[in-house]
C-alpha cells in the first residue's frame, strides 16, 4: 500500500519506515516533487497534523497523512508544545531550543513531562486522528547521541537513559511516534479487510 506523508523530515520518515514496515511504500514530500514550506498556523498539534494533511491531499488527491509532535513540559504550562521546533526562534535549532527548555527548568524540582505525536490520516476527504504520549522527565543536561530534537533531554518513564542515548531501534518500541504509528497501523489493517 502506498501511502504520502506530508513532511520531508528525514528522522521522521526512518522511523515512521521502520515503524510501518515493508507492507506499505511510504513516499514524502520530496518524492512527490513538493518542496514548497506548508505553514504550521494552529495552536495545537492536532490542528497543525490536519493543516499538513489537508494541503497535501487538496494538491494530490492521494490517501495521505501527516504527523504533528511536541514536547510538553508539565512546570512549564506544556510548553514548548506546538512550539517545540521553533521554541528558541524560527531558524528550528534543536540545540538553542534544548538550551532554551533546560535554562527555564533551572532550579524547578518538576522536571516531568511528555512527548506527545498526533497523525492525520486522509482518505476520501475523511480525516483520522491517532495519538501517542509517551511519559517521563527532562535531565539537568543533554546526554546521548543518537535521535533528534529533544531526545538528549528526554528520560521516558520507566527508563534510565535518554531517547538520545537509545538506538533507533530501542526508541522505536516505546516511542510516542511509534505508539501513534501503531494506532495507524491497526486502522490501515481494517481498511484493507
Amino acid at each position: 500500500m502506498v501511502l504520502l506523508f506530508a513532511s520531508n523530515n528525514q528522522h521522521k520518515l526512518k522511523e515512521i519506515r521502520n515503524a510501518l514496515g515493508e507492507d506499505f511504500i511510504i513516499k514524502n514530500l520530496k518524492d512527490a516533487g513538493f518542496i514548497e514550506d506548508i505553514p504550521e498556523t494552529s495552536n495545537t498539534l492536532e490542528g497543525n497534523a490536519i493543516l499538513k494533511a489537508q494541503h497535501f491531499y487538496n494538491k494530490y488527491r492521494q490517501h495521505c497523512f501527516a504527523d504533528d509532535t511536541g514536547l510538553e513540559v508539565n512546570a512549564l504550562g506544556n510548553r514548548p508544545g506546538v512550539y517545540s521546533s521553533r521554541y528558541a526562534g524560527p531558524e528550528c535549532d534543536p540545540v538553542k531550543n534544548m538550551q532554551k527548555l533546560l535554562l527555564e527548568l533551572q532550579g524547578v524540582a518538576d522536571r516531568s513531562a511528555h512527548f506527545k505525536t498526533i497523525i492525520a490520516y486522509i482518505e476520501n476527504k475523511n480525516i483520522h486522528l491517532f495519538d501517542g504520549i509517551v511519559e517521563g522527565s527532562i535531565t539537568v543536561s543533554p546526554r546521548g547521541i543518537y535521535g533528534f530534537g529533544y531526545d538528549p533531554v528526554f528520560i521516558p518513564k520507566g527508563f534510565n537513559k535518554t531517547f538520545a542515548e537509545m538506538t533507533l531501534e530501542e526508541k522505536n518500541q516505546i516511542s510516542h511516534r511509534t505508539i501513534a504509528v501503531n494506532k495507524f497501523i491497526t486502522f490501515l489493517k481494517m481498511q484493507l479487510h
